[in-house]
């Protein structure tokens, strides 16, 4: 978007572009969300940032009334495959918490100087900079949502110290640490319990459909799912996690509510990270079924399910796993091979609502865990040596991939094609242009929409059988196919030779 564009979108109070930039004012000093209801500044006083931390660096503070920093974070990470968008990936994943620049630098084949230069120069900040502006909006969203001790929300939200984070505090937001917690519309009653509860900020629309699709590969003992819920044990850096999410469709403004059972509080701008990934909460539903509505072959299909969202990783590892298993097999039969792999996994130390497993490592499923495994021979001894490369650290991949470097880890191993690297792109960085063309339950998908499209089947005569009319957001047209597929698999079950969904 060029200036002209963004000042008619924070004139117009548009909501769908909060957190995408930000717009600062010189004659006030502060930065808002597009949608701040103050009066829109004049267009020769106006700023406009691609980050809250480059606002930060110029000297701009966060403003009261619009709370910036409380918006659904900017889907630009995952369009962008370049280094500025790894680089945001990791950075929001707590990088930089754990390894500092050096190894967030280390991650990206750079110096930390070249990386701090690119950053600067593409988003108008460095490395800590962001990471500092990151630390601040965990640390905010925790103030107005719980009532945790000050200095456990400076260590949650990744601060050294509670010095710096109340200098933070006061820096980004004019305001004391305390002063920021009394902002809270609604103030939770504490209960006699240490579960944090949490609201996640998305953009509308919203279709639960996600919920449903998690639930239906979930591994019992490891994850549990409805169609408005779901919970699952995790391993996180320090220590091992627990959480639940559920959406309520009758509540006004349908929250989503994040609830943590359990989790090391230095892991815990990590777990948020993930989980907003595995929801893909980021994403501007508006702008992408605009442009898959333009394909008469999904504009009946978006308009039944509005603000689709693509499936995330929690764990980029495990995923590969269960990739690799699942292929080529229904959905409950790579369920039921992972439910007897998950044997395998350490059990967590308090178990709760029926989960009490964590998924094995790389190294439990190398050795002793490729024994529980059925099937063709050469698929247990694909994922043996991936799992054993894995264990032994010789591949290496997750959040700062891009398609590119994704092909270039995993294509040469055996058992991983291109199907299994395009689904990984898709679920680990969040690649949306995505088109898993083999895929049978695309194809099946492309079938079931002909079948009920009022051309009879017919498709226009210039569409391309990739969907390239509706790039840069395949991947979502790929979700859509997916799910035309399964409910065409409801209405008229298909052979069980062929899976009419995928199975991972």
């Amino acid at each position: 978007m060029d200036f002209w564009q963004r000042y008619r979108a924070i004139d117009a109070r548009d909501t769908r572009f909060d957190g995408q930039f930000y717009t600062a004012v010189r004659t006030t000093g502060i930065y808002c969300r597009p949608s701040c209801p103050a009066r829109t500044p004049k267009a020769e006083n106006v700023t406009f940032y691609e980050t809250s931390a480059a606002a930060h660096d110029a000297g701009y503070r966060a403003c009261k009334r619009c709370l910036p920093e409380a918006v659904p974070g900017t889907p630009a990470w995952n369009l962008r495959s370049d280094i500025a968008g790894r680089a945001m990936r990791l950075i929001n994943d707590g990088v930089i918490n754990r390894e500092g620049v050096e190894g967030l630098a280390s991650r990206l084949g750079y110096s930390s100087r070249q990386l701090n230069r690119i950053l600067s120069h593409e988003l108008g900040a460095g490395p800590l900079s962001l990471a500092r502006a990151s630390r601040a909006q965990t640390a905010r969203t925790l103030l107005v949502s719980t009532q945790m001790k000050l200095a456990d929300v400076a260590f949650a939200a990744g601060f050294s110290s509670v010095r710096q984070f109340n200098e933070t505090i006061g820096e980004v937001f004019d305001m004391t640490p305390t002063a920021l917690r009394g902002t809270a519309r609604h103030h939770r009653t504490p209960a006699a319990t240490t579960a944090l509860t949490l609201n996640l900020p998305y953009r509308e629309p919203f279709d639960p459909g996600v919920f449903a699709f998690l639930a239906v590969r979930s591994i019992p003992g490891i994850e549990a799912g409805t169609a408005t819920s779901y919970a699952r044990t995790l391993r996180l850096p320090h220590a091992d996690a627990r959480f639940s999410v559920k959406y309520d469709a009758g509540t006004p403004g349908r929250p989503l509510v994040l609830t943590i059972g359990a989790v090391d509080l230095r892991d815990l701008p990590s777990l948020l990270s993930r989980v907003r990934r595995l929801l893909d909460l980021d994403a501007d539903p508006v702008a992408i079924d605009s442009a898959l509505e333009a394909d008469p072959r999904l504009a009946t299909a978006v308009k039944a399910c509005p603000g689709m969202r693509m499936p995330g990783a929690v764990d980029p590892q495990e995923l590969l796993i269960r990739a690799m298993i699942g292929q080529q097999i229904t959905v409950a039969a790579a369920r039921t091979a992972l439910t007897q792999l998950s044997a395998c996994g350490s059990e967590t130390l308090t178990p709760e609502d029926g989960l009490y497993r964590l998924f094995p490592t790389p190294a439990q499923i190398a050795d002793p865990g490729i024994s529980l495994l059925r099937g063709p021979q050469r698929r247990i001894d694909a994922v043996r040596h991936v799992a054993g490369a894995m264990a032994a650290g010789g591949l290496d991949f997750g959040y700062g991939d891009d398609l590119a470097s994704l092909e270039s880890k995993l294509l040469p191993l055996p058992g991983v094609g291109p199907w299994t690297v395009g689904y990984l792109a898709m679920r680990v960085i969040g690649a949306p242009d995505v088109f898993l063309a083999n895929d049978a339950a695309v194809r099946n998908g492309i079938l079931a929409l002909e079948a009920g499209s009022p051309a009879g089947g017919e498709a226009p005569g210039r569409a391309t059988p990739d969907f390239t009319e509706v790039s840069p957001w395949r991947s979502y047209a790929t979700m859509h196919l997916w799910h035309a597929a399964a409910t065409r698999a409801k209405q008229r079950p298909t052979r069980k030779a062929v899976p009419a969904v995928p199975a991972i």
